[in-house]
Order: C-alpha cells, then structure tokens, then sequence
C-alpha cells in the first residue's frame, strides 16, 4: 500500500544528490483534489514526492475505478509508464497539498548514470516497493479483509495521524469504497468493521475523519499484537 512517509528515495537521497535532481527538473506544488497525471495519457515525465500524499487510481474498460496505493513522502511516482508503456497506467490524485520535483523520464535516467549513488538509492527503493507488494499478497492469502483495514488504519495513524490525549485522528479524504479497495475487500466489510469497532468503543468516525481510540484493542484486531 505504501502509505506511510519511511523516507523513499528523496528521503535516502543524500543532500549533494538532492540538488542535482532539483536542477535536474522543476519543483512544483498541487493542492489537495488535484489531479498529477491522467492514465491513458502520454508519460513524459515522473514525480519525486518531496512531500504531501497522492492516491494511484486505475481505471478499467468497464469504467471501474480502483485505488491500488497511496503514496507518500519520499516516493517516486509516474515512473514506471514511461519505461514500459509510454503511457499513463494510473491516474494520480493528490490527498494532502504536495511538493513534488518534475522531471522527465530522460533527464531522470540521464540523473541516475551520472550519479551511482543515487543510482543505488533508487534500486533500493524500488527492491523495498517490490518487497512491500510481495508482503501485501502474503497478508491477503492469511487475513480478512477486517484485518487488512485494521491495518490500514494502524499504519496511516502512524504516518499522517494527529495524536491528542492517547487517541490519534486520521482526516483523509478517503472514501469507504476506496478504502476498501485498498485492502482487497468488499464495500460492505469495511462499513461492518468500522460499525463494531464503533460499538465496541476502538475507533471513532465522521466524514473523512476516523480517531483511533483504542490503539492495543486495534492492533490485536489487525492481528499485531496477543
């Protein structure tokens, strides 16, 4: 899912290299809603998140919208359609205002032969989002999708939750639908999940806001912790 800021490759990128990438390409700002790139569209360029958080929405023939992962501070996005099939894949929105450094896919390749520190960096960034994707299809094979969203919550409480009094809110624009697309489950699930975890005094929700109340009680649902 990639949902949380670990650092990615502008976070292990270090400071001379950075400014290379910055003269490089372009930095520029997107407001929450906004749309970075639209799947279908030619792949010029890539993104360096430098901050804020996006969602990655597929689209299908059947006009089926999915999101397939919310990425973060330190990601790299928008790269891997010009190296593969020049065009769009994914459809990236942005959730919180993001910084973001534009670059194009020839100048990024030219970037990362000129640079073998950076290089490595960014092989190591993409064997880390490889690794993640691996886990992902474990956890799914061995937990229900309740265990997934718990999950889920656990890991964006840890990354863009507001901690007060031993509670944590979470205020994202994230529909159910879509959450529950990104933990491979039903609609249905998650708005049942999220009603007993209500009953049961764990979390607490309004309109793009759900506060962790019970953090230990969450993570033994998620199946973290005996």
């Amino acid at each position: 899912m990639g949902c949380g800021p670990a650092g990615g490759f502008w976070g292990r990128l270090p400071e001379p290299e950075r400014e290379l990438l910055r003269l490089a390409g372009h930095i520029r700002n997107f407001p929450p809603a906004a749309t970075m790139c639209v799947q279908g569209d030619p792949a010029t360029h890539l993104f360096v998140l430098v901050s804020g958080l996006v969602k990655v929405i597929s689209v299908t023939g059947a006009g089926q919208q999915a999101v397939l992962a919310l990425r973060g501070r330190g990601d790299v996005v928008g790269e891997v359609a010009g190296e593969v099939t020049g065009y769009r894949t994914a459809t990236i929105e942005v959730i919180e205002p993001v910084r973001s450094i534009v670059v194009s896919h020839r100048r990024f390749a030219a970037f990362l032969d000129e640079n073998p520190v950076a290089a490595r960096v960014y092989r190591h960034a993409l064997t880390q989002r490889w690794n993640d994707a691996a886990e992902s299809l474990r956890v799914q094979s061995v937990t229900s999708g309740a265990q997934r969203l718990a999950r889920l919550m656990l890991a964006l409480a840890d990354g863009y939750g507001r901690s007060n009094g031993g509670q944590t809110a979470i205020e994202l624009p994230l529909s159910q639908v879509e959450l529950a697309s990104l933990v491979c489950a039903s609609r249905a699930t998650v708005t049942r999940a999220l009603r007993k975890w209500r009953q049961d005094g764990v979390v607490d929700t309004s309109t793009h806001r759900i506060t962790i109340i019970d953090r230990a009680a969450l993570a033994r649902i998620a199946g973290l912790q005996s």
